[in-house]
């Protein structure tokens, strides 16, 4: 249940980024969680199909 919830809220996509970077990048800095939230949001934000934030 608990991985479900975790899939379904997109709350795992830190996890999975910090795995890619490891077994693909060894070299690069992994960012902190808040960081790469940030990252998420800037992107989402940045991209028109995705939507637009109105407040």
């Amino acid at each position: 249940m608990r991985w479900y919830v975790r899939e379904l809220t997109d709350e795992s996509a830190y996890d999975r980024y910090v795995a890619h970077l490891r077994a693909n990048h060894p070299e690069a800095e992994v960012p902190s969680r808040r960081a790469f939230e940030r990252m998420r949001t800037d992107r989402r934000e940045e991209d028109p199909r995705q939507g637009f934030r109105c407040c």
